[in-house]
């Protein structure tokens, strides 16, 4: 993509509204445009990490053996009756009516609606296990919407539901989403720590929150250092195995973990004061069992391998791909700008022209944006005719995480430079072997 014919609406200037580090940079970055207190429009950059959050996390959620569904935004209010949230939920439910005078709302989550998908069809224990999600915009009149997209009124989610025959299954299904939940976060360039959650009235312990470390997280949170050298899943783990399965869960839920609102201070002093880890964290996920919460109220239930009819045991399992951007943003830049994780930027490579309109040059950028095109590579290309400071500053305000910059000394001495984002290192390669190179980078090779 030339940056010429490219939308990308950059701000010198740091919005006066944005309170914390991701809001000012996606602003500042043309990612996004608010346009309503809580309300944001995803311009083409950050509709592009979006897209690519989105496919990490469908991937891992089918590989784990969740299906794709997709449900309305708009929901009857007579479901939520049936489970009995209409009357409890608050004001974040954003009540309307329509043409007829019925009631509905905006949903902000789904529980109810695909309990009655469920209860529709399924009706023999053989039909189990069922997991269901999708991706979704969601809505939250919350009281005092801020931090741009971290906390805003509308959302995206993705949010799966599990349907079992009885509370060991419920279980499995809860193990498996663990450790899809930590495959996702590890694709996406972040390290998450997940922590024990309240289970509120339901009890028990299938509650986790997954927090990502960043020195400006929302929340305190408390941890073992083991957490930080524990290998999360290779694509190769086996889903179907329950045993193995549970024991990468209990590998990663036997060191302490809390948020200051789970935090123990006797449990904490047990951890060896080298071991400690006291730091700030964003939660990215959560999930949660809630056994017959829904099931029950709504009439959800299969026929056993006894005869008898048994109220299914749910989850649910959320992660919101608009607030991990910001997550990742939160800890992943510097004083310049965004630093993306690979396998989430907006493109693999900003390629600069130092000078447009020189023949050397243009020719040579020209030719290395169609060899990284035909090599795979998504390029950036900053074909404009900005002087090479601004060119500079926008390339690091937005993250790429490599930058390949011609020039005429380079291109006279038939070179380039290399630049990596996140490290800042230069290196000077001939123009012949910039495309393997970067190549070789994307493959986890050294460049």
């Amino acid at each position: 993509m030339r940056l010429s014919r490219y939308f990308l609406p950059i701000l010198k200037e740091n919005p006066r509204e944005a309170e914390i580090v991701s809001h000012r940079l996606m602003l500042r970055a043309g990612m996004i445009r608010q346009q309503a207190q809580g309300s944001f429009s995803w311009l083409p950059l950050g509709k592009r990490v979006l897209d690519k959050v989105c496919r990490i996390i469908r991937e891992e959620q089918d590989r784990a053996g969740a299906q794709e569904i997709l449900m309305p935004t708009i929901q009857s209010a007579e479901l939520w009756r049936e489970s009995g949230r209409y009357d409890d939920y608050g004001k974040e439910m954003l009540r309307i009516k329509d043409r007829h005078e019925r009631d509905m709302l905006y949903g902000p989550t789904n529980e109810e609606m695909v309990t009655d998908i469920f209860r529709s069809y399924v009706r023999s224990y053989k039909d189990l296990p069922l997991n269901l999600y999708h991706i979704q915009w969601k809505y939250r009149d919350e009281v005092r919407p801020r931090f741009g997209v971290m906390r805003s009124r509308e959302f995206l989610m993705k949010d799966a539901y599990s349907f079992d025959i009885d509370f060991e299954g419920a279980r499995a299904a809860y193990n498996r989403m663990f450790v899809s939940y930590l495959r996702t976060f590890e694709r996406v360039g972040m390290k998450s720590i997940p922590m024990r959650a309240d289970t509120g009235p339901i009890g028990g312990d299938l509650s986790h929150e997954f927090i990502i470390l960043a020195d400006t997280g929302e929340s305190a949170v408390f941890c073992h250092r083991d957490f930080l050298g524990l290998a999360v899943p290779g694509a190769d783990v086996d889903y179907a195995n329950d045993e193995a399965i549970a024991g990468i869960v209990r590998d990663w839920t036997t060191p302490y973990a809390a948020t200051d609102e789970m935090h123990d201070e006797d449990a904490w002093e047990k951890v060896p004061e080298g071991e400690q880890l006291a730091a700030r964290g964003i939660e990215v996920g959560h999930i949660f069992h809630f056994g017959e919460k829904y099931s029950k109220p709504m009439g959800a239930s299969v026929t056993g391998p006894d005869g008898k009819e048994h109220f299914v045991s749910m989850g649910s399992y959320g992660i919101g791909p608009s607030r991990l951007i910001a997550a990742i943003i939160e800890a992943s830049h510097d004083e310049n700008g965004i630093i993306w994780p690979a396998a989430v930027a907006p493109f693999d490579v900003a390629l600069i022209n130092m000078k447009a309109g020189d023949a050397a040059c243009e020719a040579a950028a020209g030719t290395l944006y169609e060899a990284l095109g035909k090599a795979g590579l998504d390029v950036l290309y900053d074909d404009t005719d900005q002087r090479a400071g601004a060119k500079f500053a926008t390339a690091d305000l937005i993250g790429l995480p490599w930058q390949v910059i011609v020039g005429p000394r380079g291109v006279e001495a038939g070179e380039a430079e290399l630049k990596n984002r996140k490290s800042g290192e230069r290196v000077t390669v001939p123009l012949g072997e910039v495309v393997a190179r970067l190549v070789a980078a994307k493959d986890g090779k050294a460049a």
